[in-house]
Formats: structure tokens, C-alpha cells, sequence
């Protein structure tokens, strides 16, 4: 039975009539092709660009592609969770959605909210970085100082022209993407193929390097928050610091639940769902492991840690192993790689803001007039809306390291997304599933598991603020969300004893 208050539910059956809505529909493009380059293109950027040269050298050693297995264990078991849902909710919105039929509408708020903090903050940090290589590529800096701020119109101008994209319709995006990732899996294997030839196995001895006492990390509220707990020291290499690392290169894999949202949006969302969701993750894997085994066997990981002669105080990238052997040209390669990789995070990224948004504005927790689409069937107003908003917070906020703030977000989504699969076999078995996770409930609790254990390996600091956040989306649902859900409208229409009221209540719950 449907909760009520807060706690109330939304049925499978209602989201999935709400689907042909004329004025919020989507339109059905997508196919299992589509939906494996939308998952490859938003997971390999950043993170094998940037972050495994900078964890291998800091952090893991040699183990570094061990820390890349575990935290591919994590997201897969994830995976398999968010598949059953979305072959079962072929609906936009992700674990918005599949909260809201599972625990409640409170608890789907507090994820949508999650979500947005997620995919904003993920795009806006990319869009960053996207500048960044793009001034090493053209030799200028793309900040602008406009009186006391500093304006990044590279990361502005990039934002613009994918939001764009994105406006004009989902194919159109999927075929720019597909040609983008093209070209940076080509970038990444020329990476495997040509380092492969410089790798000295001595590299890779010892595998996992003896533990190292981290006095920052050990410190305050940049300790995690499993030291803060137990009071363990933390520490860099070591198997602690082997499993630290697979928290943070958890960020590497962040995207491939973005596939979800696009659920409504798909031909046949039963198979493709599963098969672009697990394909994509399996395909980014094998390129992980296999990057990190070429980049730690080319040099030795304490040539790749701050302030090594060979990095300086900045930080490692892959491009640094081929500098150590003199192979000028791949630095240049790696900035083209980067800029295509980070080009289609950034799209993506903003495609899953958008389709979350959508499906809460459809539920009337925010503006339902947000969520009207063209005759084309695209939701241009929530696109424009979440590109200029993006586009200011890459523009003008200094974004520092935020990859932990990203992280935790997603993995509260996954904790959320795998309880609920041992929720709805429970509420609901009748429901027809294109797919359905193997061993369950084992394998939902394994991958609770396994998230709460990245989770807890998250800095304090980073906790803070994730509940700060969560404050401020609460008193939002309070304010707005509640008194405006279409849901709720409907429930006390019906218990209302006038049926010219209801009428009108119901019509309140559609205009938001």
C-alpha cells in the first residue's frame, strides 16, 4: 500500500503512464549502441587522464590497478542493481525514480537533490579541467580577471556549446558522442600500445609498497572518516593506503548510472538498459587495469608523486611516463585525448541533470513547468536552465580538489539504488524485469557493502559538507516540494469530500 505524508509512494504502473503525457513526453531514440558510447563517454575522462598517474605516484604504487579492480567490484555490483531497476522503471530519472517507488517520496527528494549535487558539481569541476588542458593545448590561459573575479571562458565556452547539443535532441547527442569517444579510446589505446614497449617489470616490484604515515591526511578533518572512528593512522601505500586509493579512483567510474536517466528515452529499455549499462562499465575496466600496468611499469611510482624531479609540485599525469622517455609527441596526444574525454563527461554529465530534473519537475517536487518539452519531445527549458547555471559555477567559482564531494553523493545514490531492488522484490514480484540481479539479496547487500565501505574512507571534511547539503535540500522539500507534489495533491484530492475541489486540486498539481 502507498505510503502517505511524506513516506508516500508512486507506483510503477503511474510513472510509466506519466511517460505518455503529451506535454512532458520524451521522445524514443536510443539503442543498446547508444547507450554503451553514452556510458564509455562519460566514464573515461578525468580519471585516467589525470587522477591514476597522480594516485599511483601518491597513494597506491604498483597496486594502483588493484585499487582500480576493487573499485570496479564496487560499481559493478552497483550495476547490476541499477540494471534490474532499469529494465523495470523504463522511466527518466534515475534513482530519483526508483527511490520515490520504493521508499517514498521524502527519501526520493533527498536523492534527487543528491543527484543534482552530483551531476552539477561533476560537470562544473570537468568543465574546469576541460580549460585547463585546452590552455596547455593553445599555450594562453583561458581566465580573464573582470575586476575582482576571475572569469573562465573556456570552461564557459565548452558548457555553451554542449548545452546546445543537448537542446537540439538525445540522437543528436549520442552522434557527437559517439564520434568524441572515438577518437579518446583511440587516444587511450595508443597510450597501452606504445608504453607497453617501455615497461620494466623491476617497476613493479614492490607491488604494493610498504605503508607511509600521512600525517595530512591523519590530521583534523582531512582524516577519513574511518580514522576518526577507530583512530587509525592514516597512511599512504600499504594496503590502507591501496583501499583509500580505490575510494578516490571511484571518481574514475563515476557516470555510468547516467545511462539510467535516459531510460525513457530508449527503444527497447528492457535489454539495452542491462546491456549498456554492464557493457560500458566491463569495457572501461579492461582500460583502466590496463593503463595503470603500462603507466607504473614505464617508471617507478616515486618518479610519479609530488614532488619527484620529475613532476614538481604540480601534479602526475599519464603524459609524465612518456616524458621520462623523452616521447615529446605524446604529451600533445594525451591534451587531445583529454580535451575529447573530458568534452563528452561534460555532456553527459549535464544530459543526466537535466533528465533528473525533468522527472522531479513531472512529479511537481520543483517547477512542473520546467519539465515541458517541444514538439521534438526535448526538455529545452530544464536544458538551458541547467547549462547557464553550470556554466557560472565553472566560470567563476574556484573549484579546488572536489572530487570526494562528487564521490560521496554517487555512492549514497548506489547504497539507495541497491536497497531498493531487495525492497521492490519484496513489495512488488509480479512486476515484469528485463533483468534481474543474480544471487539476490546477497549480491544488492555485498554491493551496500562495498559502497559504505568507500564511503566511510572519505575525508571528514567531505562528510560535513554532504550533510550541509542535504540541510539545505530539506528545508526545500519542506518549503516547496511538499505542499506543490503532484502525488500528494492527488491523495488529498481524493479523501476531499467536493469534487469540484478535487478537480481543482489536481489541476493546481499539473500547472505547479
Amino acid at each position: 500500500m502507498p505510503g502517505t505524508g511524506i513516506w508516500r509512494t508512486k507506483s510503477v504502473e503511474q510513472s510509466i503512464a506519466e511517460t505518455d503525457e503529451p506535454r512532458s513526453k520524451l521522445r524514443k531514440d536510443l539503442t543498446t549502441k547508444d547507450l554503451t558510447t553514452f556510458g564509455v563517454a562519460v566514464v573515461i575522462g578525468a580519471g585516467i587522464f589525470t587522477l591514476t598517474a597522480r594516485t599511483a605516484g601518491d597513494m597506491a604504487g604498483p597496486s594502483v590497478s588493484l585499487a582500480f579492480v576493487i573499485a570496479a567490484v564496487a560499481c559493478g555490483l552497483a550495476a547490476l542493481c541499477y540494471a534490474e531497476f532499469a529494465s523495470t522503471v523504463p522511466v527518466a530519472g534515475s534513482a530519483y525514480t526508483f527511490s520515490y517507488a520504493t521508499f517514498g517520496e521524502f527519501i526520493a527528494w533527498i536523492i534527487g537533490w543528491d543527484l543534482i549535487l552530483e551531476f552539477a558539481l561533476a560537470g562544473s569541476v570537468v568543465a574546469k579541467g576541460w580549460s585547463l588542458y585546452l590552455a596547455d593545448f593553445i599555450g594562453a590561459s583561458t581566465t580573464v580577471h573582470l575586476g575582482g573575479i576571475q572569469f573562465d571562458w573556456g570552461a564557459v565556452l565548452v558548457v555553451g556549446a554542449l548545452t546546445l547539443t543537448l537542446a537540439f535532441g538525445v540522437k543528436l547527442s549520442s552522434r557527437v558522442s559517439a564520434v568524441i569517444t572515438a577518437i579518446k579510446v583511440a587516444v587511450v589505446l595508443l597510450v597501452i600500445v606504445v608504453g607497453a614497449f617501455y615497461i620494466n617489470t623491476d617497476n613493479y616490484r614492490p607491488f604494493i609498497p610498504e605503508s607511509v604515515p600521512n600525517t595530512d591526511a591523519a590530521a583534523g578533518l582531512h582524516q577519513t572518516l574511518f580514522s576518526a572512528m577507530t583512530g587509525a593512522t592514516g597512511s599512504s601505500f600499504g594496503w590502507y593506503g591501496m583501499l583509500a586509493a580505490a575510494s578516490m579512483l571511484f571518481f574514475a567510474f563515476i557516470g555510468f548510472d547516467v545511462v539510467a536517466t535516459t531510460a525513457e528515452e530508449t527503444k527497447n529499455p528492457q535489454k539495452s538498459l542491462p546491456r549498456g549499462i554492464l557493457g560500458s562499465l566491463a569495457i572501461v575496466t579492461v582500460l583502466y587495469v590496463a593503463v595503470t600496468v603500462v603507466l607504473t611499469g614505464m617508471v617507478s611510482y616515486q618518479q610519479l608523486s609530488t614532488g619527484s624531479p620529475l613532476v614538481g609540485d604540480g601534479s602526475a599525469t599519464l603524459a609524465t611516463a612518456f616524458k621520462a622517455h623523452g616521447i615529446t609527441w605524446a604529451q600533445t596526444v594525451i591534451n587531445v585525448g583529454a580535451l575529447a574525454g573530458l568534452t563528452t563527461v561534460i555532456m553527459v554529465m549535464l544530459l543526466g541533470q537535466t533528465r533528473v530534473l525533468f522527472a522531479m519537475s513531472r512529479d511537481g517536487l520543483v517547477p512542473r513547468s520546467w519539465g515541458s518539452t517541444n514538439r521534438s519531445g526535448n526538455p529545452v527549458r530544464i536544458t538551458l536552465m541547467v547549462g547557464i547555471i553550470v556554466a557560472v559555477i565553472a566560470a567563476v567559482f574556484p573549484m579546488g580538489t572536489l572530487e570526494e564531494m562528487v564521490n560521496i553523493g554517487t555512492l549514497f545514490a548506489f547504497v539507495l539504488v541497491c536497497a531498493g531492488v531487495i525492497v521492490l522484490r519484496k513489495t512488488r514480484p509480479d512486476l515484469k524485469r528485463g533483468f534481474r540481479v543474480p544471487g539476490s539479496p546477497v549480491v544488492p547487500v555485498l554491493a551496500i557493502l562495498a559502497c559504505g565501505w568507500l564511503m566511510i574512507n572519505l575525508s571528514v571534511e567531505t562528510w560535513i559538507r554532504f550533510l550541509v547539503w542535504m540541510a539545505i535540500g530539506i528545508v526545500v522539500y519542506l518549503v516547496y516540494g511538499r505542499r506543490h507534489s503532484v502525488v500528494g495533491l492527488r491523495a488529498r484530492a481524493n479523501t476531499g469530500d467536493d469534487g469540484t475541489e478535487s478537480t481543482k486540486l489536481i489541476e493546481v498539481g499539473a500547472d505547479g
